[in-house]
Order: C-alpha cells, then sequence, then structure tokens
C-alpha cells in the first residue's frame, strides 16, 4: 500500500517557513508557534552573494554569515531536536516525524535560490541507517515533495537533495538530517551528466542511464543489493573506494516523478546498503548520499535523465579514509584503491 503522508506548514518566528510531513492526520503541529524572540533582522543570513568563475563558467556562492553557523553542539542544545519545556529549537513541536525548513544559515544569497533543512526524526541518536521503512519512505516522500514545489519557482534551474554522515565529511551537527538546495543554475555534474546523455542518445538512439543498468544486471560482478524496484550496485569506474549507485528500476527524471511502489521499494535496498557500508570495517561509515536529478525545466534533459542516488563513502580500509589527492582535485583525474568488484564483493559479504 502506497505510503500515506499529510503535510501542513507554518511560519518560524523570523518568517521562514516550516513544513511537518506526518504519518498520521490531525497532529496540528504546523499550528504551534515558535516562541523564540527572533525577528527578521536578527536571523543569520547575511546578504550573500552569486559569482561565476570567468575561466570555466561554475558558479561560487559565498555566504560569510554562515562562519557564525552551529558546530557541533551538545545533545542538550542540538538546534534539530523538537522543543521542550525552557528549551524552543527550529522546531516548535515537541514531536515530529519529518519536517522541513527554511535554513537559518543558507549558503545561496536571498532572491537567488533557497536552502532547507529536512530532520529525518526527533530521536538525536537515530541516523538515517536506523530508521524504519515507513520513516525513509517518508522522507523520501518529503525530497519528493519539495523537488516538484521549488523545481515550479521562478529563477529555480536545479533542485539538489542530499545527506552527509560523519564529521569527516564536515558533518556540523549530528542529528539525523538531510538538505535541498534549489539552485538558480544547472551545476556541473548534472550538466555533464545531461550533455553525456543526449550526445549519446543523438549518436545511438538509446539511453545512456538504461544501458547502465542493464549491463550491471547482466554482469552482476558490481551488484550489491536490489528488489523488483530498486538496484544498488558499485559504478564501474567508481571513483571513490565503495561508491553505490542506486538506480529504480524504471527510469524518471527525478524524485517527483518516482511511482509510490519505487518510493516504498526504496528502503529495502538502502537501508540494506547502509548496513552493509557499516558492517564492512565495523564502524558507522562517513558518506555523502546526493540525488543526481534532471534540471527542473530542460524538456531535452528530462527526456533522457536518469534519477540516481550516489553515495560515496569515505573509509577505504580500517582506520583509512579517502582523500582527493590533487589531482582529483585541480585536474578531476581520479584514481581509486580499490576495485570496484573487489568492492561489490566486500559489501556483498559485509552483514
Amino acid at each position: 500500500m502506497p505510503t500515506q503522508i499529510w503535510k501542513s506548514a507554518g511560519r518560524l518566528a523570523d518568517g521562514r517557513q516550516i513544513i511537518y510531513f506526518d504519518e498520521s492526520p490531525g497532529t496540528g503541529r504546523a499550528a504551534v508557534a515558535d516562541t523564540r524572540p527572533l525577528a527578521v533582522a536578527d536571523t543569520e543570513r547575511g546578504a550573500g552573494e552569486l559569482r561565476q568563475d570567468p575561466l570555466t563558467r561554475d558558479w561560487v556562492a559565498f555566504a560569510e554569515h554562515r562562519q557564525g553557523r552551529t558546530f557541533l553542539p551538545a545533545a542538550g542544545d542540538c538546534p534539530l531536536c523538537p522543543s521542550g519545556p525552557g528549551r524552543p529549537t527550529e522546531i516548535p513541536a515537541d514531536s515530529y516525524d519529518v519536517v522541513v525548513f527554511e535554513n537559518r544559515f543558507p549558503a545561496l544569497p536571498p532572491g537567488s535560490g533557497r536552502c532547507e533543512v529536512v530532520c529525518f526524526t526527533p530521536e538525536h541518536e537515530a541516523s538515517f541507517a536506523t530508521l524504519s521503512p515507513r520513516r525513509v519512505a517518508t522522507v523520501l516522500s518529503a525530497w519528493a515533495d519539495r523537488t516538484a514545489e521549488l523545481g515550479r519557482a521562478d529563477g529555480i534551474e536545479h533542485v539538489y537533495c542530499f545527506e552527509n554522515r560523519g564529521e569527516e565529511v564536515g558533518v556540523t551537527l549530528h542529528h539525523p538530517h538531510g538538505q535541498v538546495y534549489a539552485l538558480p543554475f544547472i551545476p556541473p555534474r548534472t550538466r555533464q551528466l545531461t550533455a553525456s546523455a543526449l550526445a549519446h542518445w543523438s549518436r545511438t538512439g538509446r539511453n545512456r542511464f538504461d544501458e547502465l543498468l542493464a549491463a550491471e544486471l547482466d554482469d552482476r560482478r558490481r551488484i550489491v543489493a536490489g528488489n523488483a524496484q530498486w538496484t544498488a550496485f558499485v559504478p564501474p569506474a567508481a571513483h571513490w573506494p565503495f561508491e553505490v549507485l542506486l538506480f529504480p528500476a524504471r527510469r524518471v527524471p527525478d524524485l517527483a516523478a518516482l511511482s509510490p511502489a519505487a518510493i516504498d521499494g526504496f528502503a529495502e535496498v538502502y537501508l540494506d546498503v547502509l548496513a552493509r557500508l557499516d558492517a564492512l570495517f565495523g564502524v558507522p561509515m562517513p558518506y555523502m548520499a546526493c540525488w543526481q536529478q534532471a534540471p527542473s525545466a530542460d524538456v531535452s534533459a528530462r527526456a533522457v535523465f536518469g534519477l540516481h542516488l550516489q553515495v560515496m563513502a569515505m573509509r577505504r580500509a580500517p582506520g583509512k579514509l579517502k582523500y582527493m589527492a590533487s589531482t582529483e582535485a585541480g585536474a578531476g583525474v581520479w584514481s581509486n584503491d580499490v576495485l570496484p568488484e573487489t568492492a561489490a564483493r566486500m559489501l556483498r559479504e559485509a552483514r
């Protein structure tokens, strides 16, 4: 049965929007007032600025105000936990299922996109890997909702959804959460994926994403997990030692286009992958999990793009992290210490 979500929206004390995605009706959470003495002028938004690199034409966001954002607070001071007596937080309600709100410390300047925080659970010590399948479906539904709504906004060209875990990848809040960036430009990787797919279609009349998935299902050596709706595999030219891609069985351009069955079927495969990553070396695996999806309004790109989740795990061996070398950061030429076939075998054996 498709996951049912009850969505309601309210405003925080400084005017930022907050949206609750509830798993049961009638919670009234959106009506709970934010009692903090915040005014719009008191927020840490700052002006910010977007500049385009004159050599690469890539966009860079400057946000000096983010230097003062919350950094690794104690559990009792976490701004993503529900509010309690005498301790108001970013979430006014005393509990929630999944909640989304505008980031108080956005990376993008006002009027040039939007940054949102997605809190997966009120449990501070949890992680995505410990969520229930029902909650995973709610998170995915929230990301799909934000992709659709923000993608329709004026000036937005791409919606980018992601989650980071671990101080090793720069996490500054341990409470399990992800983010959404509604961008006024198409990011470089999306441009590259789109250009490659369009060129392949023009040259062969075939879809590059469909061919990759079919080849991996036929080869099987790099498959990590799967079900009728999703396949998880190590890409044949993985950049990271334990990089995993999750492809839906039916190609769609973005999260908003996923079927209810695909949303409900995602948890089984993704939670399996995360459990294997954590079991690999007996410690929680730091990772970045990024949804690669089509530009919001480019019709030709959306016709050929294949939504997928890219999980980039940062540990290459027990006690050893994978760092970007000069050739990788400066030249974009990657080297990998683990063959994709070896990585997939190790993940299949890890549980």
